[in-house]
């Protein structure tokens, strides 16, 4: 008999800590409110730069909700919505998230704001991507000059976004020179400082983080292939409680009052707004 408990709680264990059961499971980064009804949402640096908090906080404060954030990349993110592990999320995978809508179990597909994608690296320079004549041709560069890269490697947007070039440039990365984080867009950035790489880190986190990385600056910016639009969409039918709210929510972050704290978002504290509003971000979606 207690061989057999013995059994027993090692069968639960080993359920309790497998793989499958991390994958299945949402664990909430953060609460915001304290609201009645709970909905999710899931997104990778809205939430790390405090942006997503600003948001919920002005939305639960009128709704009587409160939002668990998940952590999540845009792909993790996708995937969650299509599994109905999250009512809602936020995204920058434009190609992934139409084809999300087109089968019907993402919905409510709305232009929220953007940002654009730097490409930072030591100060010394030693690919010379500093005279690039696009993305394409700084990446061109750093795999010619074997320079330390960092990849986030992990199917968000920065790492589709990252692919793209790599494609337009017609280099396949690899060698002891491309390392591949799996890691966020903030870990990563720092792993770059801390070993004097080349990394694309989005603007939103190098305007709040540049004063903690004195090895790295911006090398390149300006090709409009790295405008970086972001996109809110809910999940597919049928409609829950948390669903409901989810919806409700992405219609306010694109409302005035939704927009305006977007706009606004880290002007005082950093000098400069961390993302463009999707009035700006119109231009650049595709």
């Amino acid at each position: 008999m207690a061989v057999k408990r013995i059994l027993l709680a090692l069968a639960l264990f080993l359920f309790l800590a497998s793989p499958l059961r991390a994958q299945t499971e949402a664990v909430c980064e953060a609460v915001y409110g304290d609201g009645a009804t709970q909905f999710t949402l899931a997104t990778g640096s809205p939430g790390e730069l405090g942006l997503l908090e600003a948001l919920a906080s002005a939305f639960n404060a009128k709704n009587g909700t409160k939002l668990c954030w998940i952590k999540a990349g845009s792909g993790d993110s996708l995937k969650m919505l299509k599994e109905k592990k999250a009512d809602m999320i936020m995204v920058h995978a434009p190609a992934a998230e139409k084809k999300a809508v087109e089968d019907g179990w993402a919905s409510k597909r709305t232009l929220i704001g953007s940002n654009e994608f730097y490409i930072v690296g030591p100060k010394s320079d030693p690919a010379g991507i500093a005279s690039a004549l696009n993305a394409a041709d700084s990446y061109t560069k750093i795999a010619q000059g074997k320079a330390l890269f960092f990849s986030r490697g992990d199917n968000s947007g920065t790492h589709k976004k990252e692919q793209a070039v790599w494609e337009k440039a017609g280099i396949k990365p690899e060698g002891d020179w491309y390392k591949v984080t799996k890691d966020f867009m903030m870990a990563t950035l720092k792993k770059a400082n801390d070993e004097n790489g080349y990394f694309m880190t989005d603007s939103s986190t190098w305007v709040q983080a540049k004063k903690d990385m004195p090895n790295l600056t911006i090398l390149y910016k300006g090709d409009p292939m790295l405008i970086n639009t972001y996109h809110a969409l809910a999940a597919g039918s049928p409609e829950t409680p948390g669903q409901k709210a989810g919806a409700a929510f992405i219609d306010f972050v694109a409302s005035p009052d939704g927009q305006k704290i977007i706009t606004e978002y880290g002007a005082a504290e950093y000098g400069e707004a961390l993302y463009n509003d999707a009035a700006y971000a119109k231009q650049y979606d595709h």
